[in-house]
């Protein structure tokens, strides 16, 4: 018998076998907790990215509301969707936005009701002032529409900082109050997210902060292509994948810098002031690497037409729509809706100005307004250089 366990020392294997089991999935836990962190040169990266976009979301807006709009110092925690709806003393209103191409997932605009409903009674004509903070069904469409409008600005912003393509979904938008109603996060509970609080400032009327919420893997992916540490594989494909390494500055080939170019030079014209500086610096080195100014520019034009255009005889034959704008003016809802006949409405272009011609909408020429035969007709005076168009669709 003396070559059997007893039932004492069965029992102390087995006990001590259980607790090498529940205690060794422990490591992999602690060793995955320092990947949900930024370094400050991530975090810097960040804030000059949400500095840009910010910038011409800021500036869209204030076209809407036709008042000096002001969004700077961005401020960046991380934390959990759980810990930032906590946090919350009042409503919000939540602004989802998917990614839909250039970047994967979804993200959060997120402001005050009391903010989004001065806004909306500023679109509707009012003063902003002794608003009620609450959104009705009307007022909710109008801050859908100024969503809309700076989500939009603000992805064009990131296309031309990133160099390739970046669309996004419709935003859409949901007013919440965290005290007495939930939320369902795009995220989650214990997701770590990446929070882009900003200033923002509406002439004399607001006074107060917009955040910008996406997830810890959104936000390394935007630093990554920033600082141009993507692999570039695919870069000879075609246009938009070649544009997308060129903001390494240096080993790419002489043809990739060529879309580089052109959009630094609408990106300043939608930043605010403390990022005009800034903008085109990610990319000053990309223009050195092609050789003289004019040979940039030469590759530029050619890259907005065509590397070949064998196949152009395909498409000769598809009707374009060509439009001639006179002018064109902004009037709040409160104006249009007292139109009359025999009002005036003044336009933004003088009398000696050339009209705008364009083509499915997009800017080709400038003219000058004739009669041809009893009929209006436009005699071109300018032809709009490949760049020059570019610079029309980023405004």
């Amino acid at each position: 018998m003396g070559d059997f366990l007893s039932q004492e020392e069965i029992d102390a294997l087995l006990k001590g076998h259980t607790d090498i089991e529940t205690a060794a999935p422990a490591e992999p836990e602690a060793a995955a907790a320092p990947e949900a962190t930024l370094s400050d040169l991530e975090k810097d990266t960040l804030g000059e990215i949400g500095n840009i976009s910010m910038g011409s979301a800021a500036t869209a807006l204030s076209q809407i509301l036709n008042k000096r709009v002001l969004i700077t110092t961005p401020t960046i925690k991380i934390m959990t969707p759980e810990e930032l709806f906590a946090s919350f003393q009042v409503p919000y209103v939540l602004v989802e936005v998917n990614f839909t191409e250039g970047l994967q997932g979804s993200n959060l605009l997120i402001i005050k009701v009391s903010d989004a409903a001065i806004i909306a009674d500023l679109m509707m004509g009012g003063s902003g002032e002794n608003v009620t903070p609450e959104l009705d069904e009307i007022k909710s469409s109008a801050v859908a529409e100024a969503m809309n409008q700076m989500v939009g600005s603000a992805a064009t912003s990131m296309a031309t900082i990133f160099q390739r393509s970046v669309k996004i979904t419709p935003p859409h938008l949901t007013a919440v109050n965290f005290n007495n109603e939930s939320y369902t996060s795009p995220w989650a509970t214990a997701q770590s997210i990446v929070v882009v609080c900003f200033k923002m400032e509406i002439e004399g009327l607001v006074d107060s902060q917009i955040m910008q919420v996406m997830p810890m893997e959104i936000a390394k992916d935007e630093v990554r292509m920033l600082m141009g540490s993507e692999p570039a594989a695919g870069a000879s494909t075609g246009a938009e994948t070649a544009a997308a390494p060129s903001v390494n500055g240096g080993g790419t080939p002489a043809s990739a810098p060529a879309p580089a170019a052109t959009p630094a030079e609408s990106a300043p014209a939608s930043a605010p002031p403390t990022t005009q500086a800034s903008a085109p610096s990610s990319r000053a080195q990309t223009p050195g690497g092609a050789g003289s100014p004019g040979g940039g520019q030469t590759q530029r034009q050619g890259q907005v037409y065509g590397a070949s255009s064998r196949n152009i005889d395909l498409i000769l034959d598809v009707p374009l729509d060509i439009e001639v704008i006179l002018g064109t003016a902004m009037k709040r809802i409160q104006d249009i809706l007292s139109l009359a006949p025999g009002a005036i409405v003044e336009l933004d272009r003088l009398v000696e100005e050339p009209v705008q011609i364009t083509v499915n909408g997009t800017p080709i020429a400038q003219g000058e307004v004739v009669i041809v035969n009893e009929n209006f007709g436009v005699r071109i005076t300018h032809i709009l250089e490949p760049y020059e168009r570019i610079n029309h669709l980023r405004q």
